[in-house]
């Protein structure tokens, strides 16, 4: 296992020299954030990146996320060109021998909270979702500045969308990520870099539009759509988790199995009721998620990819980006980097 760091790049708070601080953390998780939806990625710009983050003794060990378009999704006929586009951003990251690509095929919204300060008894904040107060938002006037958007809409343009997405049953957008990974899945093979699906969070439909990778059931049928080893999944402890009839560790073990998970995402969530939850500190003692029996399932497997902790707390007055301080996702990569300690010198292997 490589434990990693998300990084927003040279803008963001946490800085490469804070990340090389983490024991034990060696991996960078960044993206060119500032390349829209569509594009191919300039060489030049994943060349200075790359040079950046060697610069300061890491390693660039994930690119999380190139943006899926939305007309790939709805499988318009502007597609293939689109798609080209991102079989070129591919090849690019293997020149820069980043193994692993994160992304996912969520329409419209990306991850998606009601809350980006939800207060703990501790005293600390936290992301939170609640599905009654979802449906509580009014989408007329457009995304605005709220947490879960890939791209900003304005109210015309996010008309024009979930329009469009209405004649998109969940049937039609798994055919449309057949036709995607049928024509990347090649590209990335060729390109040395593994494809990591992420999981739709939170793992139900919302605004009425289709969310289909949820379960065990989804991830077999991922898997089969093109099954080869560079179709995988990021394995997201706090979106599968968000479901209580997720059973974390045997979806761990079923897909593991198959060599499919190339990724982790390790956090922990509490289910606060029916499509709610709040995001909690990473020990399973805080949370819902076992993530002892998570790490072991995943050690039990063969995983060697890289892990990150994801999202953390706002703690002791930290302010920056939420759910991407420095000082809860640091104390989270102790933890994760401590079970995965014991759990290998249990198993005698060091």
């Amino acid at each position: 296992m490589e434990l990693t760091f998300r990084w927003y790049g040279p803008s963001d708070l946490v800085t490469l020299g804070h990340i090389r601080q983490i024991p034990a953390v060696r991996g960078v998780v960044t993206s060119l954030h500032d390349i829209p939806p569509g594009e191919a990625w300039p060489a030049a710009a994943l060349d200075a990146t790359a040079a950046s983050i060697d610069q300061a003794g890491l390693e660039f060990a994930v690119v999380e996320s190139i943006p899926v378009h939305e007309d790939i999704k709805l499988g318009r006929s502007t597609r293939d060109r689109l798609i080209d586009n991102w079989c070129r951003s591919v090849e690019r990251i293997g020149d820069v021998d980043v193994p692993v690509v994160c992304y996912n095929f969520m329409p419209v919204f990306d991850w998606m909270r009601t809350s980006l300060a939800e207060p703990l008894p501790d005293g600390s904040t936290t992301l939170a979702y609640d599905d009654e107060t979802l449906r509580r938002i009014d989408l007329s006037s457009g995304t605005g500045a709220l947490p879960g958007w890939a791209a900003a809409y304005d109210a015309s343009a996010l008309a024009a969308l979930l329009e469009a997405y209405s004649a998109v049953p969940s049937e039609r957008l798994w055919e449309n990520l057949e036709y995607f990974l049928q024509r990347v899945v090649p590209v990335a093979e060729a390109a040395n870099v593994k494809l990591a699906i992420h999981p739709d969070d939170p793992p139900w439909p919302i605004f009425n539009l289709p969310r289909i990778i949820t379960d065990i059931a989804s991830l077999r049928r991922l898997v089969s759509l093109v099954d080869r080893p560079a179709n995988g999944v990021t394995f997201c402890t706090g979106s599968f988790g968000a479901l209580p009839t997720n059973d974390l560790p045997a979806m761990i073990r079923e897909i593991g199995a198959q060599g499919r998970i190339h990724f982790a995402h390790c956090r922990n969530v509490r289910v606060t009721g029916e499509h709610a939850f709040s995001e909690t500190p990473h020990p399973t003692v805080c949370g819902d998620v076992d993530m002892f029996a998570v790490l072991r399932a995943l050690h039990d497997t063969g995983f060697a990819g890289p892990m990150r902790p994801d999202h953390g707390r706002m703690i002791w007055g930290e302010r920056g980006r939420p759910g991407y301080g420095l000082y809860d996702r640091a104390l989270g990569a102790m933890y994760l980097h401590g079970l995965w300690e014991g759990i290998a010198h249990m198993k005698g292997a060091a």
